[in-house]
């Protein structure tokens, strides 16, 4: 099921949905899918409120909201967070700027408010502003100026189901992982085009990670449901970057020029993160100015660790072929450049895969002695599921399918400790990467995972029907 909007430039204002379509109706006459009865129209304060880091997120935050029409200042207070209930007192107000957002519920306003000057690894609390008062009071801690262990939380698709699915994946991660300080998802983070009318999608998205997604920064990676259709003259289609997103997220402005809105770092204690756009890459154009943004940007990374994020993965667990254009660009660089990991998601499976000539050789060269190039990463955490492919048994070290899933990875200046865990909380997989003179030496864990998960015909891996379908 495809909606085409009629998109108008960001500073003019956004038309979705309600402008341009019946609020209960889609280009063809059928019905808009809805959540039900979780109506998600803008109120008098603030909501969908999420926290981002900056460039520098040892000294530079942001957030972005939501309100009705009605607040049209973007407003915040930061304060240095203390123990009594006393905030206010020394609390700076921080304007940004607000953009409108026109959707099947009606107008609203996105606000982004940027919080800089900040001290290194410091607790600040903050709060936002709406027709109706402020918001609670939200704490974050900034980021160390220098390297230090600190964990994050990578997610795959979350897209489909949700708050009725993904949600109990997002929940249990923050539930049974103490102290996650960044999150970083791999593109697709909403349908859009797909399940639900969009802003019920980003409605349910901002709901699924709640509170969570307003004192951890998020870091997120554009997938090809970020974009949305736009007809062509010739009767042809192109792509548009979906209206939500820049709204959305207020991210650092440092990444390819053409996809300034899309591709950015950050460096967090020892940590460089590398978000690149796969469909502005393949479909829109920027592949060689975001090639060699990429180059440069871990030629001038003095970090301990280089993590690169992106959607359309390098080696699918699903399709047929791997994805070719992004292949041959930017693999010799995660080569060269000796990247650490690489995150991405698309593919609605699970592969870790740490060398292309298959599980047996990387084992191989690995008790030989030999060190370990770029570990590639693929994880689904929302319900949309897809067949593993035929390369699958024996390429990846390890697969899932059909498998809600999320990974911890922990830091440590010589150590990355990766894990990936089970929608209930089981151990799936994981592996330990140190860093040495010579280069990077992976090691199994030797803790109880779960077996290798993956349907039996038309029998899901929990005994019920199998949910993945094939590419």
């Amino acid at each position: 099921m495809r909606c085409r909007f009629a998109l108008l430039p960001l500073a003019a204002g956004l038309a979705i949905g309600g402008s341009s379509l019946p609020a209960h109706a889609q280009e063809g006459g059928g019905p808009v899918p809805r959540s039900p009865g979780l109506p998600y129209a803008p109120k008098n304060l603030p909501d969908r409120i999420v926290l981002t880091p900056g460039a520098d997120p040892a000294r530079e935050m942001a957030v972005a909201f939501r309100t009705d029409t009605a607040q049209a200042a973007s407003q915040a207070q930061l304060a240095v967070s203390v123990d009594g209930p006393t905030l206010e007192e020394k609390a700076v107000l921080i304007t940004g700027k607000a953009m409108p957002v026109d959707s099947s519920y009606g107008p609203a306003l996105y606000h982004q408010v940027r919080f800089t000057g900040l001290a290194p690894d410091t607790a600040y609390a903050y709060r936002v502003k709406g027709a109706a008062g402020w918001s609670e009071w939200y704490q974050f801690r900034t980021a160390a100026a220098e390297a230090k262990p600190f964990r994050f939380l990578y997610l795959g698709d979350v897209q489909n189901g949700i708050l009725t699915y993904a949600s109990r994946v997002i929940r249990q991660a923050f539930h049974a992982n103490g102290d996650i300080r960044l999150v970083v998802h791999a593109g697709d983070l909403v349908a859009q085009r797909d399940d639900l009318d969009h802003d019920d999608e980003w409605g349910e998205w901002n709901q699924a990670g709640g509170y969570n997604y307003a004192i951890v920064p998020q870091v997120p990676a554009a997938g090809n449901h970020e974009y949305v259709d736009v007809p062509k003259r010739d009767g042809s289609e192109s792509r548009k970057l979906g209206p939500y997103w820049p709204a959305q997220f207020a991210l650092p402005s440092n990444g390819a020029a053409p996809v300034r809105a899309t591709t950015y770092y950050t460096d967090y204690q020892g940590v460089r993160f590398i978000v690149l756009d796969g469909t502005a890459a393949i479909d829109l154009g920027s592949m060689k100015a975001q090639t060699d943004w990429l180059d440069a940007t871990l030629a001038s990374s003095k970090a301990n660790w280089n993590v690169v994020l992106f959607h359309q993965p390098v080696f699918t667990c699903a399709r047929p072929n791997d994805t070719k254009e992004i292949k041959a660009a930017w693999k010799p660089v995660f080569e060269k450049r000796k990247v650490d990991l690489v995150l991405q998601g698309h593919d609605h499976c699970y592969s870790r895969l740490t060398g292309e000539a298959g599980r047996e050789a990387s084992a191989s060269a690995r008790a030989d002695g030999s060190v370990q190039g770029p570990v590639y990463l693929v994880s689904v955490t929302g319900s949309k599921m897809y067949r593993l492919n035929d390369r699958a048994p024996n390429q990846p070290d390890k697969i899932a399918e059909a498998t809600e899933l999320y990974q911890i990875v922990d830091v440590e200046p010589k150590r990355l400790r990766f894990r990936t865990y089970s929608a209930s909380g089981k151990l799936y997989d994981g592996f330990n990467l140190d860093r040495t003179a010579g280069g990077n030496r992976l090691t199994e864990i030797d803790e109880p995972t779960l077996a290798t998960r993956t349907c039996a015909g038309e029998v899901g891996p929990d005994g019920g029907r199998c949910v993945a379908t094939g590419k």
